[in-house]
């Protein structure tokens, strides 16, 4: 029989564990936690399934993503909506037009909406960027408030780093919607699992040909030596699939790669609710980013007491911290550092990178999932054409 390991638990790895163990591969799964299921691991606390790091919402337009995952749950349909909590006053996020209303100054709002619909469409969304460099002063005024009151700070605060330091394209994909649509995802498919995401990963891990290792770090096991992969000790020439840090496992030959983590603060209430959403962003103070409320988008039938919430404090990651990776900090240093990892690790033919942490890229569960199935498939056919 065909083998493969695949190293970590998330998404990405489960995804592609149950792909190739469909297709006749044994496959061996290292998951250096007490539990399986990565970043979107959840518990059930009090009736309400709570995720342990952070808030996921699963969304996509990609049906065969959604019909692969759906072999695995039962979904309930939830449309996510964000507030921004703007000194006490919610307004939409991504700022719409009943922002503008409840936000911009009065004796400029009709001038502004007219503006924008005569020019852009009702409907449509214009990068804030463009409206700072309007040829009208109130649009450009318009737009710099946008900046200010709903991204520059929060964004500051989610990256340790002054808007100056960032890519010039995460400024140009600031939105403002000219409608006012609340709904923060506009995909064909919006949905969450009705028994939470952690019994939707042992349901993909539950196939006679995955095994699974719980408390091992892959170092301890595994090893690239002279363009071999050893497993145990002994050369494995099956496939390797990993989906952790590559500059960890490499044991940082080229040098660190640099991460945001988050340092979050769960709290009860015996409120029936804390917040009229699921997420409200704190875009202009507070240190903490936003807050999550798990009953509004994680439980099926939410009890009627009690809430459960977690407040967000973006920090840097230092390894010796005990801190997790969640978002790669991509620059021109980064890259060049995670290039020389990935061209070293490519001299290695059986071993693929995989994943948020692997590919060193943040992307979307659905982007997770659709990237894992087209890795199986690859190296399904390339075995098939041996």
């Amino acid at each position: 029989m065909k083998k493969a390991i695949v190293v970590g638990s998330g998404i990405s790895g489960c995804t592609c564990a149950r792909a190739l163990a469909e297709n006749g591969y044994e496959v061996t799964v290292i998951e250096k936690l007490n539990h399986v299921g990565g970043n979107v691991y959840d518990e059930l606390i009090d009736d309400i399934y709570v995720h342990m790091y952070g808030p996921h919402i699963f969304h996509t337009n990609d049906e065969n993503v959604y019909k692969f995952l759906s072999k695995f749950t039962e979904w309930f349909p939830y449309e996510h909506k964000v507030l921004a909590n703007i000194y006490g006053n919610y307004v939409p996020v991504p700022f719409n037009l009943t922002s503008l209303e409840k936000l911009y100054m009065k004796n400029k709002v009709e001038k502004i909406k007219k503006i924008l619909i005569d020019e852009y469409g009702f409907g449509n969304k214009v990068p804030v960027m463009q409206l700072k460099q309007h040829k009208d002063k109130d649009i450009q005024e318009f737009g710099n408030f946008v900046l200010n009151k709903i991204f520059i700070h929060y964004t500051q605060k989610q990256w340790g780093r002054k808007i100056e330091e960032l890519d010039p394209n995460v400024m140009q994909r600031v939105p403002v919607y000219i409608s006012y649509e609340d709904k923060y995802f506009t995909d064909k498919f919006q949905c969450q699992p009705k028994l939470g995401f952690t019994q939707l990963i042992n349901n993909m891990l539950n196939h006679k040909n995955i095994k699974i290792l719980k408390n091992v770090e892959a170092n301890d096991i595994l090893e690239l030596k002279d363009g071999k992969i050893f497993y145990k000790n002994q050369e494995f020439n099956g496939k390797v699939i990993f989906t952790g840090a590559v500059d960890e496992f490499c044991n940082y030959k080229f040098g660190e790669l640099p991460y945001r983590s988050l340092d979050f603060k769960f709290k009860k209430t015996k409120k029936s609710q804390l917040q009229p959403c699921a997420v409200v962003n704190y875009t202009v103070n507070k240190k903490y980013t936003r807050i999550s409320e798990f009953k509004k988008f994680t439980t099926y039938k939410a009890p009627e007491k009690g809430s459960i919430y977690i407040k967000e404090y973006p920090l840097e990651f230092k390894r010796d911290k005990g801190l997790i990776r969640y978002y790669p900090i991509v620059n021109e240093k980064s890259t060049d550092i995670f290039n020389k990892y990935k061209k070293y690790l490519s001299n290695y033919l059986n071993f693929y990178v995989l994943g948020r942490l692997g590919d060193y890229k943040y992307i979307n569960m659905d982007i997770a999932v659709k990237n894992a199935l087209d890795l199986a498939n690859d190296i399904i056919e390339g075995d098939i054409s041996k």
